[in-house]
């Protein structure tokens, strides 16, 4: 049995962390200690003020291959399918309610709750070979879980197509349905990562914080709150330093003066 952690953690100097899952032999199936670590993974990023942005990358040929079906068959009763789903639903919702953007860096297959994840990421990257499906019909077993997010991103018949066929769609049709932001060539994935982090770390902090919160909260209400909310987001983002100064030097034709998060 390896030693290896199942989720490898890394921080760059911009604040960029990078969460690597590493359960390559079993193409990083979500077991329940994967999803221990990477909820553990997450919530260190959520009590550091100094991330920007977590990129979820895999190791081995697969970004995620769902849920350990051989775990899950071990030793099944209603209870701890009950508690095994809510996990893994905890800690999709808290990517959702980090402070930073959550990007996908996506090779291979993604399925079920892999796809899944991809999904609940605020954005991904595919490379071109990548493929994605929430296959869990083919075994009798409707991708539940996955289609509260797969949903929220894809058209309702576009979606719905892919939970009752279970076939796989290729990252070119991903991107098109909405599923990923953008595709590269595999050899040229990081870099495409890289050009989409870049843009985000050049933000203030606070900025992105704050527009992340009111755009997961507004998705989930009637136009009229939505508006409400967006309308007293907007005056205290207005309020801090970030933006006034960003509105400043536009006034004055120059590039705006951050200052630097912290570390």
């Amino acid at each position: 049995m390896s030693t290896e952690p199942l989720v490898l953690q890394r921080k760059d100097e911009r604040g960029v962390v990078t969460l690597t899952l590493n359960r390559p032999q079993a193409f990083n199936s979500l077991s329940e200690g994967m999803l221990e670590a990477l909820q553990a993974a997450l919530d260190r990023v959520a009590g550091d003020d100094g991330a920007r942005v977590v990129v979820i990358a895999a190791a081995g040929k697969a970004f995620c291959a769902g849920h350990d079906l051989k775990e899950m068959r071990a030793a099944p009763s209603q209870d701890y399918y009950e508690r095994l789903f809510a996990q893994c639903g905890r800690m999709m919702m808290t990517i959702q309610r980090l402070p930073v953007p959550v990007v996908a860096r996506v090779h291979g297959v993604a399925t079920a709750a892999g796809c899944q994840l991809v999904a609940m990421c605020d954005l991904a990257v595919a490379a071109a070979d990548a493929r994605f499906a929430v296959s869990g019909v083919n075994l009798g077993l409707f991708c539940s879980t996955p289609s509260v997010a797969l949903s929220r991103n894809l058209g309702r018949k576009a979606a719905f197509e892919m939970l009752v066929t279970g076939e796989f769609i290729g990252a070119a049709e991903a991107q098109a349905k909405g599923l990923v932001n953008r595709v590269a060539a595999p050899e040229a994935l990081d870099a495409e990562v890289e050009r989409l982090v870049a843009s985000i770390v050049a933000k203030p902090r606070v900025a992105v914080a704050m527009g992340k919160q009111l755009f997961y909260r507004q998705l989930e209400t009637g136009i009229a709150a939505a508006y409400a909310d967006a309308e007293r987001t907007m005056a205290c983002n207005m309020m801090d330093g970030a933006a006034l100064e960003g509105v400043q030097a536009f006034i004055d034709k120059r590039p705006p003066a951050w200052a630097e998060p912290k570390r």
